[in-house]
């Protein structure tokens, strides 16, 4: 079954949380959940459902700007005036606590899809906690160059605009070349998925693929720029176990290179429990992707190897 309900940040900002159960069973563990950009919780319906049948469940919020959250406090498409993706990660780290009291024996993992993984990153830079492992999906990185001068975009189209604009330059300048490996596509979305019905869903659903603010499209590229830094990664627990996954025709992963790169830098700073699966011909939502029963099993296995520990 699945709760829904409202969590008030401590700066006073509603945020919605969903959360998958099975109100006859104690959990094995609990998955928190960080999704990705101009997408909301509620997509994961499938894969939480899937979790819950195996006895673990999942709880996660919809973001800022997003979803439920962005249409209750009228700011589709922006986190913050200041320190926007700070606030979303410290978003993250209240929901952790409210799963903490409901559930404080029970192991629990950090999850996070694309701009999600982003933010968990950050979260396990900023945050000494007793998560047992990180899932990171679809994640990322671009050069120091390139958020450079993307920031400085920002904030040209900030100055010109303000904070609350949207910003189809941006949005192109982010996404708009994601498709082009993808010929004679139908939609601006092919870089998503190979199953049709699932970019369907995606197009038709309100609360998915808007354009975003100026203001959110800095807040993006000021984290991610911070998230890459030797002086930042070098603050995560060595001893916290990752497992990554993502497809070889993902463009936000620069087609797995991203991925390997993340890893690399990990490794670099001394975590050494690293778990990874590139799937080829995989799209960005692997999750959502025609061969996601496989991906969930993966993901299970890599699960339940962490739940036999002692």
């Amino acid at each position: 079954m699945r709760d829904e309900y409202w969590l008030t940040m401590k700066d006073g900002h509603e945020v919605f949380v969903a959360k998958w159960w099975d109100e006859t069973k104690e959990p094995r563990a609990i998955i928190q959940l960080s999704h990705g950009m101009a997408e909301h919780i509620k997509r994961y319906e499938q894969f939480a459902q899937f979790l819950v049948s195996k006895g673990i469940f999942l709880v996660g919020n919809d973001h800022r700007g997003h979803g439920r959250t962005g249409e209750k406090s009228g700011n589709s498409g922006y986190f913050a005036e200041l320190n926007g993706f700070e606030k979303v990660v410290e978003d993250l780290k209240e929901v952790n606590n409210d799963i903490q009291e409901q559930y404080p024996l029970v192991p629990k993992f950090l999850m996070g899809h694309s701009m999600g993984s982003f933010l968990v990153r950050r979260f396990i830079q900023r945050f000494q906690s007793d998560i047992r492992g990180v899932i990171l999906s679809g994640t990322g990185g671009n050069s120091s160059i390139s958020l450079t001068i993307a920031k400085i975009i920002a904030k040209s189209q900030i100055k010109k605009f303000g904070s609350q604009a949207e910003s189809k330059l941006l949005n192109q300048l982010t996404t708009g070349s994601y498709n082009k490996k993808f010929v004679n596509a139908a939609t601006e979305f092919e870089w998503l998925s190979r199953d049709q019905q699932r970019i369907k869903n995606y197009i038709e659903d309100t609360y998915c693929g808007k354009s975003a603010t100026t203001s959110f499209y800095y807040d993006l590229y000021d984290g991610l720029h911070r998230i890459q830094q030797d002086k930042e990664v070098i603050k995560v627990q060595k001893n916290l176990p990752f497992y990554l996954f993502s497809g070889d025709m993902d463009p936000v992963g620069n087609y797995s290179k991203g991925v390997t790169g993340l890893i690399r830098q990990l490794q670099k700073h001394g975590i050494t429990e690293i778990d990874f699966k590139i799937y080829k011909d995989g799209r960005h939502e692997m999750l959502n992707e025609v061969n996601r029963d496989e991906v969930f099993k993966d993901l299970l296995q890599w699960l339940e190897k962490q739940l036999s520990k002692k």
